[in-house]
Order: structure tokens, then sequence, then C-alpha cells
């Protein structure tokens, strides 16, 4: 196999180029970001946002261009109203990123609504009949233009055009001939469908094995009729074609929004000589077994009987030597090798290999350009070359995999190039799954070394790196910093961690000084089908998760303030009651109700994919609550449950609570687990052995809502006789209790200094309170129901959901 993949290897590189430049120049020509503008500077104008109806094509074609157009006028508009001081500098330069992230956002949108357009229109274009004769597919394409989900990426579909191999040239088998086709398909389909699922969230992938009417069409007839049916659907066609003795290997792919299709040659090679490479490697296996039949006196006679097609080809191959020492080249002559199944076997499992390689390639380069989904494939390359045998080849792998990726994100970058440090660590991120940290390194490096130079930094190595970080750190840069972290983590640079660690709670310290106190609403989403029982912020201040109402959880942009979620989590049968995020937002646990049983789905968010769906529980689960390393997750109803979240089994179970537990609460150490209870009671275990410590007694109703301060000092519980009270968590002694509600308290929110909380309520409002000097600073009424659900971002951002079917996001003034 090995000469075969070098060969390949050798053309994908320069193929990966040209479609690379064909995706990003089409998609987004018309975006001059470095050129200054010859017109007067304007304002912002979307032209098309909040449209409901889709515009014709040539309309959404046009909107694209004039955004892109009026975004050099944007940024020297900017530029030319503030001053050039170093705090306004660092303005102008989050304005600008943001808006390249914007443009980004809108023109995909663009393309999204386009495509649905084509989609509609194509099937009644007067021409259709005449193309349908031409037509490859054993589907229609009415069956292939069918509506995509809202609210979810567009699947890349993948099609294979499998070769018509005459086994006939090779003389008669010994063995039944193998279904190449077959064989090909399932080891595609069962590689996608693993890794690439069209159920996927974040990389759906359709592959349509057995689509294809080989007999009828090839080459660029088919690849042309397709492209002018399905320009709307992104699609990868992988075509082998037999010429003679040789294999010719094509890719055809196009995605969104781009007006023509790349059709090339990945490789071609004589597969005459593959087979007899096999046949040759197993004559040679065979001669070690001769020689030790030999070495026991056997006969020779006895011996090639037993070996069979072996037998006969290894007496070929040492003809075909001893010809060639007596300076007879063996090219000239014709040796009939006996070919068998196993042979065509090794032939179909590198023609898979190389399917499955360069549908990895494709897939994420789609989902990186449309979606900023990080590479998958480098965390999937050892398993699929496993049976390559040479290491420097498997290391020429990684290498054209990582220039194939380098590629992609240099287009990337010159569409958004405040963006580099982050596109960096995505494909870092890929690269740290692999054997060798080395290449997940340099990604790192250059990231680094970008985002220094974006902030007029020097370029500095190792430690010096974090110093100068420090001097220039804001708050918006806490994404980046716990990417960075993540990805030093991952590739075993521990002090490198450490010292972002010390940086993220620079950027925490900073953050705190905002102040809470005076809160203003900024917006709301609707369109909600019920109750808001629980939200959450993730940790880079981005999105927004939701439940309640239905049987999805719903994800928000709170950058861009999307009407509209912008992912849905789809899994849960019944109805989901609550949800809980980790601490560092990579686990999302979540619980519902169905006819029987409750069941709690534990999800990877980086991911994108569902972990374990945990039953045990017989009633209604309250609350979930996940520990600061995410290894327990805690789960109430009844009783308490205990999991193992590496395993997904539970390990105990804490009986004490006599009425339902609507609330959980790990301390910042991990050490400890608080509950609230309909009991009225609050209880303090101990989450290593299940000990309960303490119970907390006073509230005259059910305990809702419980928290603990960041300092691990102070437990806050709200309950339905309108108080919340503060206790003392080391000895359990009541040290105050805030009346000011007149409705029963639903739910707590505590800011990450520990110098607010706020609190939830029955009565409509939000009340914001000073937690050290026991005072309301601020009431929120512009909810019109209860309010169930409250979440505190890293930047002072509220948001609260309620009754009212509404989410409201509030900002500090």
């Amino acid at each position: 196999m090995e000469p075969w993949l070098k060969l390949l290897l050798q053309w994908a590189v320069p193929v990966f180029k040209t479609l690379v430049y064909l995706k990003t120049t089409n998609q987004f020509n018309g975006i001059p970001l470095n050129e200054k503008p010859t017109s007067e500077p304007k304002p912002l104008i979307l032209p098309y946002q909040g449209v409901d109806e889709v515009p014709q094509g040539e309309k959404l074609v046009a909107m694209g261009q004039h955004f892109a157009n009026k975004l050099p006028d944007v940024i020297n508009a900017i530029a030319q109203t503030v001053d050039e001081t170093d705090h306004l500098e660092q303005q102008r330069f989050q304005q600008q990123k943001a808006l390249q992230q914007q443009l980004v956002a809108e023109h995909r949108q663009t393309l999204f609504k386009l495509a649905a357009y084509q989609r509609e229109t194509t099937l009644q274009l007067p021409e259709v009949h005449k193309i349908l004769d031409h037509w490859p597919l054993r589907l229609f394409p009415s069956q292939l233009l069918e509506p995509h989900r809202p609210n979810r990426p567009i699947p890349l579909r993948i099609f294979i055009a499998p070769p018509q191999v005459q086994f006939e040239r090779f003389g008669e088998m010994n063995s039944e001939v193998p279904e190449i086709e077959l064989g090909l398909a399932q080891r595609l389909r069962e590689f996608l469908s693993q890794h690439y699922p069209l159920h996927s969230q974040v990389r759906p992938t359709e592959f349509l094995g057995g689509a294809w009417e080989s007999k009828r069409f090839h080459s660029e007839s088919s690849i042309k009729a397709l492209f002018s049916l399905l320009k709307s659907e992104p699609t990868l066609i992988l075509e082998s074609e037999i010429d003679g003795d040789f294999l010719i290997f094509r890719l055809a792919y196009w995605g969104l929004g781009q007006d023509s299709y790349c059709y090339s040659t990945l490789c071609k090679f004589s597969y005459r000589e593959f087979i007899y490479e096999s046949t040759r490697a197993r004559a040679l296996k065979w001669k070690t077994t001769r020689d030790k039949l030999l070495a026991l006196g056997k006969s020779i006679e006895n011996i090639n009987a037993k070996g069979g097609d072996n037998a006969i080809n290894l007496a070929y191959l040492e003809e075909s030597e001893e010809l060639q020492q007596a300076g007879i080249d063996p090219g000239e002559l014709i040796f009939p090798y006996k070919v068998n199944r196993r042979d065509w076997d090794n032939f179909c499992q590198f023609l898979s290999t190389c399917h499955c390689l360069v549908a990895g390639w494709v897939a994420d380069i789609h989902h990186l350009v449309h979606s900023d989904v990080p590479p998958l494939l480098p965390e999937l390359l050892p398993p699929l070359i496993a049976e390559v045998s040479d290491p420097n080849l498997v290391q020429v792998v990684m290498q054209t995999t990582l220039s194939i990726y380098q590629e992609v994100l240099q287009s990337l970058v010159s569409e958004r190039p405040y963006w580099e440090p982050e596109l960096s660590l995505k494909l870092a991120q890929s690269l740290t799954c692999l054997p060798d940290k080395s290449w997940a390194t340099i990604q790192i490096k250059s990231s680094l070394k970008a985002w220094l130079q974006q902030r007029k930094q020097p370029h500095q190595e190792g430690l010096q790196a974090f110093e100068a970080m420090r001097l220039v750190l804001t708050q918006q840069d806490h994404h980046y910093c716990q990417m960075l972290q993540s990805c030093l983590a991952a590739v075993g640079d521990e002090q490198g961690a450490n010292q972002v660690q010390e940086l993220l709670e620079a950027i925490a310290s900073r953050q705190q000084q905002q102040t809470l106190a005076n809160l203003s609403l900024t917006s709301t989403f609707t369109g909600l089908s019920g109750k808001v029982s629980a939200i959450a912020i993730h940790p880079h201040g981005r999105t927004l998760l939701s439940c309640g109402g239905d049987s999805t959880i719903k994800i928000w942009d709170i950058i861009s303030l999307n009407s509209t979620p912008i992912q849905q989590l789809n899994g849960h049968s019944g109805g989901v009651l609550t949800l809980t995020l980790s601490r560092d937002g990579q686990i999302l646990a979540s619980s519902d109700q169905s006819k029987n049983r409750s069941y709690i789905k534990v999800w990877n968010l980086h991911q994108g994919k569902l972990l374990w769906t945990l039953s045990g529980h017989r009633k209604q689960i309250h609350s979930l609550a996940i520990s600061p390393d995410n290894h327990t997750l805690a789960s109430g109803s009844h009783k308490i449950k205990l999991w193992n979240l590496n395993t997904g089994e539970p390990f105990r179970t804490l009986f004490g609570h006599k009425e339902w537990v609507y609330s959980l609460a790990i301390s910042p150490d991990g050490q400890s687990l608080v509950s609230g209870s309909g009991d009225k009671t609050v209880k303090i275990w101990k989450l290593a052995t299940g000990e309960l410590l303490r119970t907390l007694s006073g509230h005259k109703a059910s305990i809702r809502a419980v928290a603990i301060s960041p300092d691990g000092q102070t437990i806050v519980s709200g309950s339905e006789d309108k108080t919340i009270k503060l206790w003392d968590f080391e000895t359990g002694k009541l040290l105050t209790t805030l009346t000011d509600h007149t409705g029963a308290v639903y739910a707590i929110a505590l800011s990450l200094d520990g110098d607010y909380l706020i609190s939830g309520s029955e009565d409509k409002t939000i009340k914001i309170w000073h937690l050290h000097r026991e005072e309301l600073m601020q009431t929120l009424e512009d909810h019109t129901a209860p309010v169930y659900a409250l979440a505190i971002g890293g930047d002072g951002l509220l948001a609260s959901g309620s009754e009212d079917k509404t989410i409201k996001l509030w900002r500090p003034l």
C-alpha cells in the first residue's frame, strides 16, 4: 500500500490548494479589507436584516456584495472618529474585529437564503427534462432538493462513482469475484456515520452510497449535470475510473455560493501492478513457510501442492529474479501470476482508505469554512492508516493533512485578519490529539505570535510571551485565553497552562470591578414554546443555553442577538425540566420527564455529541449540578444520585430529604454538596462519602433555589415563603433574611466576585442585592410572569427566563 499512498499524497496537496482557492475566493470575493475606500464614509446599514421572505436570488447576491463593499467604509469611518490613544485604539480594534465576524455571519446567512431560493426554483427550470437525460444518479433531483432543517448546518453530501474493474484481464480466479462497490461504500459509510453523521449538530454529512448509475455516465458530463441542478447543495463526488491497466481517482466538489465546481485528478496508478504486488507479497510470505517445511524434510512436490496459488506465484517470482540477475528485464515478459480474493480485498482496502482520507479532508474544510468548526480528521488519522507500517509515511500523511488545513487557515485569515489567533488555535485544538504534539505546539506559537502582533507587542517566546500578554489583556480576551489554556494543557505544557490561568484570574479580577448595581435591559429573545425553566451562559460569553416548554435545548447567540436559536440539541423524549453547565463550558447535563421514567442526557458541547443517557430516577429530576473537576454529576428528585461522568454510572444515592429536591449546588472546592428541598430544609453533604454534615432549618415553605458564594463561605437559599436566607457554610448559622419579594423566590444567582446576589420571583421581578451590605440595589420589572431562571456571565451580563416565554438580557450601564 505504501508506494500508492505516497502517490496520492503527492497529488493531493496541489489539488486541495486549487479547491481551497476556488472555495474561498468565490465565497468571499469583493471584501478588500486592506484597501482604502474610494467613497465618503457611510453609516453601517444591513439592508437584509429582519427580512422574513426570501428575496430573489439576484437580490440576495447583490445584498451580500453590497454589505461586503461597505465594510472598508465602515472600518475607515470608525478609524476617523476616534483619537489615537491606547484606549481608543483597543476599542477600534475590537470594533473592527466584531465587524469582520459580523460580515462573515451575515454573508453565510445570505448564502443559506440563496441556497433555499435555488432549491425552490431549480425544479421549475424548463430544461430540467433535458438535463435528466444525462442524469448520473438513481435518485431524482426532487428527492435531493428537500428543504433542510432550520437552525442547523446544511450537510455535505457525498457520492461515490466506483470503478468498473475488468476482472477477466487477470485470468481465471480461484475464488468468487469481489463486490468492489459494496466494500468501498460500506467502509466509507462506517467511517462517516461514526465521525461525520448526518444527525450531527456540528459536522453533518450525508453519504448516499449506491446512488451512482455508474454504467451510464462518467467524468465531466456527469459532474456538470449534477452541478446544474444541485448547486444549492454542498456536494463531494469521489470518482474512480479504469483506463486500461490504470485507475484514475478524481474529486468533484462545490460548496455554498460557488459559481463553479472543482474537478481534479487526485491520483493515477497501475492497479494491475498493485494487484500483482499483492500476489508477490503473498508469495514471499509463503517462501518463509516453504523453507520451514523443507527444513522438516518435506518433499518439494508435497509442499507445492499445499501452497496452491502461492507456490505458483513464488515460482514466477524466483524466475523473474533469476532473469533480472542475468540482465534480462522481467518487465518485457508476461508472468501470469495467480490472483485471488485476498489481492482484491487489499486493493479495495487501499481504495477505501483513500476515499475516507479525501472525504475527511473535504468535510473538515467545508465545515471549517462555513461554520468555524475545528477539523476532526487529525484525531482519526492513527486508526485510519493503522495498516501503514512505514513510520516515515505516517509522518508524511500527517504533514499533508496539516498542509491542506494551513491553506484553508490562510484563506480564512485573509478574510478575517483580526481573527487569526483564534483560527490558529482551532487548528491547534485538532492537532493536540496526535501522538506527536509538536504539530499542535507550532500552531499554538503561531497563534500567540499573531495575538501579540495585533496588539503591537514585540514577539516573545516562552514565559515572556505570557508576560507581554498581561500588559495588553482585556476582558474580551477571556475566550481566547480559555482556548489557549486548553491547548497548552493538551500538549503537556503545564507551566504555560498555569501562566494562562493567571491571565484568566487577572481578567476575572477586572470583571469584578464591573458593578451589577445598575442594570439595563438590552434585548429579549421571544418565540419560546413555554416557560423557561433553566438557562446557562457559556464561559466564553458568546452563547446562552435554555430549556423549558418542549423536548429541546436551545442555544442562542448573545453577541449577534439573533432572534431565533442558532442551534438546538435534540434527544430528549419528554419535556426538558432543567439543565446545568460545567464551569469550563465543556459538559452540559439536562433532565427530562418521560411517560415512565426520567432521563439525564450528558453532552460534550465542544465536540457537539451526546456522551451518556443516564437512567436511575423514576420520578421527575428537578435539579442538576456538575463538580468543578467535571468528574461528578449530582441529580435531585425525591432522592439525590451521584454519577461518575467518566463512565456514566451512578455510584451513590443520598437519602434524607422527605420531598422534592428542587436545587443543588457544589462548593467551589468540589468537596461539598448543598441541596434545597420541598421539605423546607437545606442539607450539606460531603461529596466524597455521601455523609450528611448539617441540616439548615428556618424557611416556612419549599426551598426552590440554593447557591454557594465563590469564596465558599456563604450559602444562599430562596423559598416559596418569599424570603432569601444567608447561612454561614462552616457553622450553619443563619446570618440574615432578605424579605423584599412579594412572591415565591424561584431563582438565585451570585456574581463572580461574590458581591452581588440576584433573585427571581413569582412576583415577576428580579432584585439585585449587595450581598455583604444586605442592601437592595435595584428591582427589574420587565417580565410579565414569574421569573424561574437566572444566569450571570463574566462580563456582568445577566440573563433571566420567565413563564412569559421570554429570555431577557441585562447589562451594566
